[in-house]
């Protein structure tokens, strides 16, 4: 059941700490996360991390089936302890990553996802989400308020990037609300945001393949301060195909990456050869 799925995008993570948790010790925003993934009556519910089982006692008493998966090898059999009586809820101790969440769904059910990621791999699980869309319906997810301001983003903004372009091309992402440090327990350095994700692909809507086009979005970003022209020149398309393109778009020859929408760049790339060079 679990495995490493191969359709990986390639974003940059961040450096990877030593393990620690952030609890979340607020009654009103573990109820307001609940609350905000919807009815969850006969749903199979997928929690990421959920450390000392905050959240994890209102989902149990609310979904039909809870798969909590937990990495502290400490804090994953207190929590099986806790729910052994309650025969819907399952602890897997097992990192995320490694996890076939496409697995986990009933034939002919998505799952719902709640989590509250740690901060230092929160990209890498955004994407291991994307790479098991066709199994998710929507997800709540509490993130560092800098990585909500980008995922969330729009095109010209100062946080407005890959990543953005990547969560956005597979569904709507909502900002629900923003907790203080305070909320947690240790507290954290920083303020932390729940997100809603409703997961419905684009990719069909603008006329691209998935692999393809995301192998094009990381040319278009490859480098923040040049434009969009430039870093495809770089990726190995002629500057008369990329001129061409562009006009064929509407796109100013100066234009970057950061101000534009998916569906320009979607024009881009249905105006350029598909393989440069």
């Amino acid at each position: 059941m679990m495995t490493r799925n191969p359709r990986r995008i390639a974003i940059p993570a961040q450096n990877k700490p030593k393990l620690g948790q952030n609890f979340l010790a607020s009654p009103m925003a573990c109820r307001s996360i609940v609350d905000a993934l919807g009815d969850l009556a006969g749903r199979t519910v997928v929690e990421i991390g959920p450390g000392k089982g905050a959240i994890t006692e209102l989902l149990a008493a609310r979904a039909g089936h809870l798969i909590a998966i937990e990495l502290d090898r400490e804090l994953a059999p207190r929590l099986r302890q806790r729910f052994a009586s309650q025969s819907h809820v399952e602890i897997l101790e097992a990192d995320v990553l490694r996890v076939d969440l496409s697995a986990l769904a009933p034939e002919g059910e998505k799952l719902l996802v709640v989590g509250n990621l740690p901060y230092y791999i929160t990209s890498e699980i955004l994407l291991h989400l994307v790479a098991h869309e066709g199994a998710i319906e929507r997800a709540v997810l509490m993130v560092q308020r800098e990585v909500a301001d980008r995922v969330a983003a729009e095109p010209g903004s100062r946080d407005y990037g890959l990543l953005t372009v990547t969560v956005q091309l597979h569904g709507r992402m909502e900002k629900l609300l923003t907790l203080p440090p305070e909320a947690f327990s240790p507290p954290p350095e920083v303020y932390s945001t729940v997100l809603r994700w409703s997961f419905a692909p684009r990719y069909a809507e603008l006329g691209v393949d998935p692999a393809p086009f995301e192998g094009f979005l990381r040319h278009c970003f490859a480098q923040k301060r040049k434009t969009l022209a430039n870093n495809l020149r770089a990726a190995g398309w002629q500057p008369p195909e990329i001129a061409a393109a562009l006009h064929a778009a509407g796109i100013a020859p100066a234009a970057r990456a950061e101000a534009l929408s998916a569906t320009e760049l979607a024009t881009v790339w249905k105006h350029l050869p598909q393989t440069p060079g």
